[in-house]
This record gives structure tokens, sequence and C-alpha cells, in this order.
């Protein structure tokens, strides 16, 4: 069972309007999205989005004429609504990293806790499996991919061991990569409740899938589809994410400094001073209790802002 993180929260940051147009960009299995719907009125309409087929198939088992969900990755959001006939909407939210059920289905090998095949792909339509990636990358691209995407001190040592390994046979379980990892940073386990493996798990999976590269690429995308006021809401995982967040919002939320001593005409004043976000409250984390229910809202952060009316 998927348990939605930051739930209400996160419905109550969008604002909903009765008919309003929103995206669920990161569908999972529905919590957000049926929170949503229980606010929207007989004119409101939800598209939800997941790469995932097997949570699409979830999402066509919703049978409400205001909703609809599409197969693809969220850097096509506005590709994706295109098709639709959506122009702009009223709020946006995305859930990053990975949901219960991909975590806790052998076959998705994203987890290190049972001995499935090592895929890790969000999409298994396309796409190289963490297998196959791990026969063939050079020992300094793993080497960085663990260190930056892992923020894993143990990089090297890791990167060294999994190539010596595989030359012995091919790496392709969970379990046989984690026995690999876990031997080169036992020193961990009395360090933190986190298994050994996590960050190098982690680490590969956010590669392969291109995660930092496909939010990089829809957050100017959600600015561009808002209506003045609609929200974008972004609940975080991981450091990276949520550095890239805060920045894209309090960049989008500031003005550039106009130069001093130079003519502008008025026109220019209101370009280069041109604001297109308002950052809503601080991050928002889980509390206690929450994070007792569900051990993965741990890391969550939320960030919140919304849509301001452009100058001039």
């Amino acid at each position: 069972m998927h348990i939605p993180v930051l739930l209400h929260e996160a419905v109550d940051a969008l604002a909903v309007k009765p008919d309003g147009i929103y995206v669920d960009a990161t569908f999972g299995r529905g919590g957000h999205s049926r929170l949503i719907l229980s606010r929207l009125g007989e004119q409101g309409r939800l598209v939800a989005l997941d790469r995932d087929p097997a949570a699409v198939v979830a999402g066509e088992a919703i049978a409400d004429k205001r909703f609809c969900i599409r197969h693809g990755s969220f850097s096509h959001m506005q590709w994706l609504l295109q098709q639709l006939g959506i122009a702009k909407i009223d709020g946006v939210l995305l859930d990053l990293g990975v949901s219960s059920p991909q975590l806790e289905e052998i076959s998705r090998g994203f987890s290190f806790r049972a001995g499935g095949p090592l895929d890790m792909r969000m999409d298994t339509t396309g796409g190289q499996t963490a297998a196959e990636w791990l026969a063939a990358v050079a020992e300094e691209q793993l080497e960085r991919v663990i260190k930056e995407y892992g923020e894993e001190r143990f990089a090297r040592q890791i990167a060294r061991a999994i190539v010596a390994a595989r030359a012995r046979q091919p790496i392709v379980t969970t379990s046989q990569l984690a026995e690999i990892v876990s031997a080169v940073v036992r020193t961990r386990q009395r360090e933190s409740i986190r298994h050994p493996a996590t960050r190098t798990f982690q680490a590969i999976r956010i590669f392969l899938n291109r995660e930092l590269e496909e939010l990089l690429l829809v957050l100017p995308q959600c600015v561009e589809l808002l209506n003045p006021g609609g929200r974008l809401v972004v609940i975080s995982f991981h450091s990276l994410e949520d550095r890239m967040v805060k920045q894209f919002m309090r960049k989008a939320a500031s003005t550039d400094e106009l130069p001093r001593g130079v003519p502008l005409r008025e026109k220019d004043v209101q370009r280069l001073s041109k604001q297109t976000l308002r950052v809503i409250g601080r991050a928002v984390r889980p509390g206690e209790r929450e994070v007792e229910e569900n051990a993965r809202a741990r890391s969550a952060v939320m960030r919140v802002a919304e849509k301001v009316t452009l100058n001039g």
C-alpha cells in the first residue's frame, strides 16, 4: 500500500479552486490525485502524469470524467498538456522520488532488501537497466555517479569493488550489489539506521532515470503553464533535488538588480525587474507522527511558490 507523503499539506498548499485545472505530475498510486478530486467542482479538471506504466494502469481505474492520466515524463508536461488542449493550469504538484509500490515490487530492482533483478528503471518500456549499465561503465564514471548523486564518501572504494566483482561474475541482482557495497562501508552500520548500500542504490537510480535533469526541465515549464495565482508544490526526498527547487524558486521570486548610471527605458526596467514567483511560507517537513507511520517520509521537504502577475 502506498502512503502519500505530506498528503493534506501538499493539497492544501495547492489552494484548489473548484473550477481550476490541476496537474499531478507524479501520480504514483493516486493518493494526492484523489484528494485533489475531492476538492474540485463539476467544472474542475485534473490531469495526472507518470512514466511508470504500472502507475498509469492504476490511474486508469479512476472513473471520473474530470480526471485523465497520461504516460510520460513530466519533462514533457507542456507537450502532453497541449495534446489535451490545455495551455494554462492553476496548480501543479511534483512528488519526486520513488513510490512505495516501486520499492516493494522485487522485479523493479529499486530495493536492496530482496534479491530481485537489478533494473531500477522508472519507465520499464525502454532504456538501460542498472545491470546493463554496471556491466559496462568505466570505474571513473561509476565513482563520480556514486559520489555526486549519492553524496557517498566511500564512492571510490565502492566503484573499485564493483569493477572487481563484475570481473568475476556479472552483477545482475540487487542482493549482489548490496553485498558488494556493504562489504566496503560496513562502518556506516554503526553510524546510521540506513543500510550501507542506500546511497549507492539511490545514486544509480537517480543517474539512470535522469531525475535531476528531468527536474531542471520541468520547473520552467511549470512557471510558464501556471495562471497568475497558480501554485507550484514540490516534495523532494534528496538534498540535491531540494537544493535545485529552492534555488529555482528563489531566483524566480527575486528581481534582477538594475544597473546604476545607465539610462533605461520603462519597458527595459519592467523586463529586468520581472518577478515570476512568490515563495509561500517556509519549507515544510513531516511531523514526528507521520515519520513514525511512514519511514519514507523522514527525508521529505515540501516547498511552495505562487505565480505572480508579470510586471507590465
